[in-house]
Parts: structure tokens; C-alpha cells; sequence
């Protein structure tokens, strides 16, 4: 009798709290798919046409600290080139949130390097939190 009054309580909680939470914000990432040479991705974070973009090159040599970088937004640049910095064993930079366009292509190009990573935006239908 206990566990089935622990049980109704545990499901009731639940069921008060899934409506209330605030949906999460929708993130996805994309990489080059090379096993040799430069890995370069792309992580776009946000919602629907509010999104901030980051460029990373994975795999740099320990050497290179810095590296130019572009972002593209349906094949036309966007922004200035910006300057990537290492944060660990990455080089990355990221542009601050901003209005990307639903169902928009992004890539980012790394100066000196010939891939390029994209990944496309996406409108969930679902607001984000003001």
C-alpha cells in the first residue's frame, strides 16, 4: 500500500512539472568526414531563426594558435572574417546570437584549409523564452 502511494505521488509530480517546463533550445553540429587531414566542424545553437554559430577546427597542430575564419550563409560570406583562437586542443570562434533565417545553409571555412563544414537551420515551431 506504501509503494503504491509512492508511486501515485511520483507520477503526479511529474505530471505538474512537464507542462511548466520551458522547451530546451535546439542545438545540432556538423563535421567534415576525412580521416586524415583537417577536421573542421560547425555547432549551431538556438531556435528556429535565433541561433549563435560555432566554427571549430578539431585537429590543428599544436603550433597554430590562431586562424581566420568565415561564415557563410547560403554560399554568400556574412560577417567579416573573424580571428579563431585555441581554447585547449581546438581553434574556435563563435558569433554571438543572431537572426540566421529558418531553413538557412551555414559553413564555416578556415583560411589555408579546403574544408568546409555546413549544417542547415531548422524552425521547430515552438517559440524560445523571452
Amino acid at each position: 500500500m506504501n509503494r503504491r502511494i509512492i508511486y501515485t505521488s511520483a507520477a503526479l509530480a511529474v505530471a505538474c512539472l512537464i507542462p511548466t517546463a520551458t522547451p530546451a533550445a535546439a542545438s545540432t553540429s556538423a563535421c567534415t568526414h576525412h580521416w586524415s587531414g583537417p577536421q573542421v566542424c560547425i555547432r549551431i545553437t538556438g531556435r528556429n531563426e535565433m541561433n549563435s554559430v560555432t566554427a571549430i577546427w578539431v585537429n590543428p597542430p599544436k603550433t597554430t594558435k590562431t586562424r581566420i575564419v568565415q561564415l557563410y550563409s547560403n554560399g554568400k560570406p556574412l560577417f567579416g572574417p573573424e580571428r579563431a583562437r585555441r581554447v585547449g586542443t581546438t581553434i574556435s570562434y563563435t558569433w554571438n546570437t543572431f537572426d540566421t533565417g529558418a531553413h538557412t545553409r551555414l559553413c564555416v571555412k578556415f583560411a589555408s584549409i579546403t574544408r568546409t563544414a555546413c549544417d542547415s537551420t531548422t524552425y521547430s515551431g515552438v517559440p524560445g523564452p523571452l
